[in-house]
């Protein structure tokens, strides 16, 4: 008996640690994938911090804070975080009317309502947004990141401002001043697309984006190219925001936080989804899992809140080149935010050498990753109402904002539940009594 009972444990313990294990080819996914994801979160920081009007180094420790929260609360393994465009508005507005304390402030007022979401188990609700939209909201983000590095690209002269612009007009911007077309950035750029995609043609495991960046600082250096490139970085570590609050101070922040809480909110989900349909997990996210993510986010962006940094969002760019070169576990979250400390303190003169180009090229690869190839071919296939609410979705993205996009798609489903249940419903017949 003792010994069935001993082969029984020692059994289980097998299935354990074959569940746990930890393979070479799991890590060689995670630490490329992180690696990427810490190279694209280097400038993108940087540029949103400065277009808040906030030291740029904030910019990168927003990942840095809330990293090590996420990997040990985050509920989606491969979901990274970081400064996003979203919150340009809310953050900017409160630093110009309050200093650099009015980024603490704003943000420390948007976490606690994240984690007042979670508490009310609110971030379930987001779970039923149709996969038509996700689907809409995918193409549009992607379509917004290839817009968005088109300046970089082309070398064009324009205005770190003009983000916060639509993704429309940043188009007929590039448009109109292409007339400052410049041949080198855009051979670095394209180069970097062109080789992450033939190598991620070959082989899925290997990491498509850095072979693309290697590549076009080897191309760089044989045509002689001198372009911009992301420069030394500064190492100093933010101290803690000094600031006081007033009544005042709650009146007029209490409503942009609860705005900047909401759109965080449905960002992150959202892009969550994203993430885990490109991965290819295609089981639905659990309630509680939503939940928990928005608890993870609200507790790592008090962190980030109490240096000032800006609040943290999930990042598609950086997530979606964690799956591209291989990444699973939650690891290559964490080896995303360890190289982005092994780079502030010990590798920046090497990342300094990369240049704003390639960098560019990775972003603008992983956002044609995101076009959502496969949901054009079916589009005449589609439902009808499924084809309309994916295009309403994708465009409004690029036309208004990524909150009210999945708004206006998921309110399409609304309208047609109303129409079908109130004007298409069979007239109820009156039985006279016998």
């Amino acid at each position: 008996m003792r010994k069935v009972l001993s082969t029984s444990a020692s059994n289980e313990v097998d299935l354990r640690l074959r569940k746990f294990s930890y393979s070479w080819k799991a890590f060689t996914g995670d630490f490329f994938g992180g690696l990427i994801a810490a190279l694209i979160a280097l400038p993108y920081g940087l540029a949103m911090a400065t277009l808040m009007g906030l030291p740029p180094i904030l910019g990168i420790f927003t990942s840095l804070l809330t990293c090590p929260i996420t990997f040990l609360l985050g509920r989606n393994p491969v979901l990274i975080g970081g400064t996003a465009t979203v919150t340009v508005p809310f953050i900017a507005k409160a630093v110009s009317d309050y200093g650099l304390a009015g980024a603490a402030k704003i943000s420390l007022i948007a976490s606690i309502f994240m984690m007042i979401f979670s508490v009310l188990r609110w971030g379930r609700y987001i779970l039923q947004v149709p996969h038509s939209v996700v689907s809409g909201f995918s193409c549009g983000i992607g379509a917004m990141m290839v817009v968005a590095q088109l300046k970089t690209i082309f070398g064009l002269a324009i205005p770190g401002s003009a983000t916060q612009l639509s993704t429309l007009s940043q188009f007929w911007l590039v448009i109109e001043k292409l007339d400052g077309f410049k041949w080198p950035p855009f051979v670095l750029g394209v180069t970097v697309i062109a080789v992450a995609f033939f190598v991620a043609n070959r082989s899925k495991m290997m990491p498509a984006p850095l072979i693309g960046v290697v590549a076009s600082i080897g191309i760089g250096y044989a045509l002689n190219l001198h372009e911009k490139i992301v420069g030394r970085l500064p190492l100093e570590m933010p101290p803690l925001a000094s600031f006081l609050w007033t009544p005042a101070d709650l009146d007029k922040l209490l409503l942009p936080g609860l705005g900047l809480a909401f759109v965080t909110s449905v960002n992150l989900l959202i892009t969550s989804r994203v993430v885990d349909h490109f991965r290819g997990w295609h089981k639905p996210m659990k309630p509680s899992d939503a939940d928990g993510e928005l608890g993870a986010y609200g507790i790592a962006n008090v962190c980030a809140g109490m240096f000032g940094a800006p609040i943290s969002v999930g990042i598609p760019a950086r997530s979606l080149a964690i799956v591209r070169c291989g990444g699973t576990t939650r690891m290559s979250n964490l080896i995303h935010g360890l190289i982005l400390l092994a780079t502030l303190y010990m590798g920046s003169e090497y990342v300094s050498k990369i240049p704003i180009a390639a960098l560019a090229g990775v972003t603008a690869y992983v956002g044609i990753c995101l076009l959502e190839w496969s949901t054009w071919k079916r589009l005449p296939k589609m439902r009808r109402i499924d084809a309309v609410a994916f295009l309403v979705t994708c465009l409004s993205v690029l036309v208004v904002n990524a909150v009210i996009a999945v708004g206006l798609g998921c309110s399409l489903y609304g309208f047609r539940w109303l129409y079908l249940r109130y004007f298409l419903a069979p007239p109820q017949t009156v039985q006279k009594p016998a």
